[in-house]
């Protein structure tokens, strides 16, 4: 008997050594050679975007100011691996150049490009937005037109586009009509179409009162459009939540995480959403407790729940958060942090399990409102990050290759 228990010893020994083997052998995916593309901006760039097209093409967009000093929105396209020649959708002195509420590109297949901007009429204290097409891949656009049907003195922004069923563009953004007069502190988020002759479907409010300048973020699902921002209670809460429209109607909004976020003035601070098919995963900053961190959470059912948040930061946050998300269901997070001499701009991949994987240090900027939100899309294998450099004084790009 002692030497039949001698075997199985023997054999849960070798079996467990063999686990451990294969386990150390198991392939997980990592973000390696990073390498800097720099695209064709002249210095004093900034407001920079990114989006990814449906052939992988990546249209990149900033603001400069001309040699007659009047800021210009300039976008150029990468396919391969060169930035084709900067080219030119709008310029003048009505063009709003902010910090926090900037212009996007939205490839829709095909040669068909949407972009957006906010513009002020001179004399006004308000903006409002503008979105035009092109059919030739930005050769050409079209006039632009105003999506919001208020047209008050106040601002209307933080616009995020998405595609819609119908080849146009699916839009969302924050009103401030209901200040107009003073009567009201309440900030709304809108909700329209806008088809690609320029024709706008049903205006609809999504949210009454939501964080003032705070950027709403939105993304396809297989469920519909899922939107994320930043909410406002009336005891001044400011958590994050979700939104989905299903084609038909959009539901009641769920918070995504209850950090319980007190505070009396929007950070100015938006989250943002990734997907693919039905997976989901949110990231955000917050300062609940008086302690900053961003937080990243993930979904496997649309946005219809999520799993506990993970802490993505090093401990010494700015925010400014971007996101992509692999096939797996892993995701890529870009924040700002404080460092020693100024700001870090990091990355780091992230399981759908929660394990973090190690940061990476994509560049320097400072800590301040001048170097903006940094930008992260994914095209096929590759990650692609844009931010400005406020050391060099221009919009900076880099790629990580996605290695499984």
């Amino acid at each position: 008997m002692k030497f039949w228990n001698f075997i199985v010893l023997i054999s849960v020994l070798v079996g467990a050594a063999f686990m451990l083997t294969s386990c150390s052998h198991t392939k997980r995916t990592t973000l390696e050679n990073l390498r800097e593309i720099p695209p064709p901006a002249a210095p004093d760039s900034a407001q920079v975007n990114l989006n990814v097209g449906p052939d992988g093409t990546t249209l990149l967009s900033w603001i400069e100011y001309n040699d007659k000093d009047i800021p210009e929105l300039k976008f150029s396209t990468k396919k391969g691996e060169a930035w084709s020649p900067a080219q030119s959708i709008v310029k003048g002195d009505d063009l709003i150049v902010n910090y926090a509420d900037f212009p996007s590109l939205l490839s829709l297949g095909g040669g068909l490009v949407a972009a957006h901007w906010m513009a002020s009429p001179p004399g006004s204290e308000g903006y409002s937005v503008r979105v035009a097409f092109s059919r030739d891949g930005g050769q050409t656009w079209s006039k632009p037109v105003v999506p919001h049907r208020d047209h008050s003195d106040t601002e209307h922004g933080f616009m995020s586009m998405t595609p819609s069923p119908d080849g146009g563009v699916a839009a969302t953004w924050l009103d401030s009509r209901k200040l107009a007069g003073g009567g009201s502190d309440n900030v709304a988020m809108m909700y329209t179409t806008i088809g690609t002759d320029g024709t706008l479907g049903p205006e609809t409010t999504i949210s009454s009162r939501v964080c003032d300048c705070c950027q709403p973020n939105s993304v396809r699902t297989s469920s519909g459009i899922l939107t994320t921002y930043r909410q406002r209670t009336d005891k001044e809460i400011r958590d994050i939540a979700v939104v989905r429209f299903d084609g038909t109607k959009w539901s009641e909004p769920k918070t995504v995480f209850d950090d319980n976020w007190h505070i009396d003035a929007c950070p100015i601070n938006g989250p943002a959403i990734a997907a693919h098919e039905n997976q989901v995963a949110v990231v955000w900053f917050t300062g609940a407790n008086d302690k900053p961190k961003v937080e990243l959470a993930f979904s496997s059912d649309g946005g219809g729940s999520f799993a506990p948040p993970v802490q993505v930061d090093e401990g010494n946050t700015i925010g400014r958060v971007g996101i992509a998300m692999l096939d797996s269901g892993s995701a890529v997070v870009t924040w700002l942090e404080r460092g020693e001499k100024g700001g870090e701009l990091k990355a780091r991949l992230i399981d759908k399990n929660g394990t973090r994987n190690p940061p990476i240090v994509i560049g320097s900027t400072n800590a301040g409102s001048s170097s903006g939100f940094p930008r992260i899309e994914r095209s096929g294998n590759t990650i692609m990050i844009a931010w400005t450099d406020t050391n060099t004084e221009r919009i900076r790009v880099s790629e990580l290759d996605i290695k499984n």
